[in-house]
């Protein structure tokens, strides 16, 4: 479950701005997700494939350039979808919840 929300949050944490890899995870882990590069570059990777991210290169003052993600606009129809499934599950969940207590 946890790996499919993973997505969804990139998603999310990319909505507002174009963000790089390192301050994906840094975000992620402010939030109590723990990820590392080895679980965030794949996925970053299906991603851009899929169509979802796209990236720019930005000029970087510590060091070299650095690849900057944000979504497209499939990518956004695609968070739309998550977030429609995303509230049906929380929905589900909570009237489950309550019938048990």
């Amino acid at each position: 479950m946890r790996k499919g929300m993973l997505e969804y949050c990139i998603m999310l944490l990319l909505k507002h701005k174009p963000c790089y890899a390192n301050d994906i995870i840094s975000q992620l882990k402010e939030a109590d997700m723990i990820v590392v590069e080895g679980t965030l570059y794949p996925l970053l990777n299906r991603l851009l494939k899929d169509g979802i991210l796209k990236y720019e290169w930005q000029e970087s003052t510590q060091g070299p350039p650095r690849k900057y993600y944000s979504l497209t606009s499939d990518g956004e129809e695609a968070m739309g979808q998550l977030n429609r499934s995303w509230n049906e599950l929380c929905n589900t969940v909570t009237k489950l919840t309550e019938t048990i207590q």
